[in-house]
């Protein structure tokens, strides 16, 4: 399916919550879609729509000004999504950020996977996937992966128990790889990790969608409390965009 096109208005809107130059790690841009009461799924495991089309293709311009996009293995499990920009800009280019997969313990069968099939049709760049040190892949994956480009990123993610620590190990080393900017998707337990860090979280852009998911969703909240700052709403045709800062 096509993307309709981008309103005007979301231009000016998003720029200023854009990437920037960073010194010594990427800049980050957390972004989600999510129900009135907080819910990003229906049930676990169970892929939601919430957003319109229009913040659909507002998530695909997104995308087009970052150089990787991530999300976390609970989501890739769920979803099998594709984690391509279908963006055409206004010279026609389409940009290419790098999917970036969290997966610790290597759950994910990269080689069955629609990401996989995109790249091979040359719609988007092969997957960076982050295991722990101690994993080793799939054979079939460590193939495919070679053939095209993308790598097992392998770093000390299972014996550190302080997550600020790892998220700063992962952020080093995807900008020493040349990820200079990171727009992060999910799942739960990300969103939730990364809204009570706000040295990592550059940017927070939230779409909230007209519905309510129930008490069985998959709740956003963070485990603490989490203050904004430069806060802007857009309001659409039917969803109510938030950008802000953590403080």
């Amino acid at each position: 399916m096509s993307l309709l096109p981008l309103t005007p208005s979301l231009r000016p809107f998003l720029e200023e919550y854009l990437p920037r130059p960073c010194s010594n790690r990427p800049f980050v841009t957390l972004t989600y879609a999510q129900s009135l009461d907080s819910r990003i799924a229906a049930k676990p495991g169970e892929q939601t729509k919430i957003s319109h089309l229009e913040t659909k293709t507002m998530t695909h311009y997104i995308r087009s000004k970052h150089d990787g996009i991530m999300v976390g293995i609970g989501t890739v499990l769920a979803d099998d999504p594709k984690l391509n920009c279908r963006f055409e800009a206004e010279d026609g280019n389409i940009s290419t950020p790098r999917p970036i997969i969290l997966d610790p313990t290597g759950k994910w069968a990269y080689h069955k996977s629609q990401l996989r099939s995109v790249c091979d049709n040359n719609k988007g760049l092969a997957p960076f996937i982050l295991i722990d040190e101690t994993v080793t892949p799939r054979n079939e994956d460590v193939e495919v992966l070679d053939k095209q480009d993308g790598a097992f990123v392998r770093l000390p993610l299972l014996r550190n128990a302080d997550k600020v620590g790892n998220w700063n190990i992962i952020l080093k080393k995807l900008f020493q790889l040349g990820i200079k900017s990171i727009m992060v998707e999910g799942g739960a337990s990300i969103i939730n990790d990364l809204l009570v860090y706000s040295k990592i979280i550059d940017s927070l852009i939230i779409t909230i969608g007209p519905v309510f998911l129930g008490k069985d969703g998959v709740e956003v909240s963070p485990s603490g409390h989490a203050g904004l700052i430069d806060v802007k709403w857009w309001q659409g045709i039917q969803d109510s965009v938030l950008c802000a800062r953590l403080t």
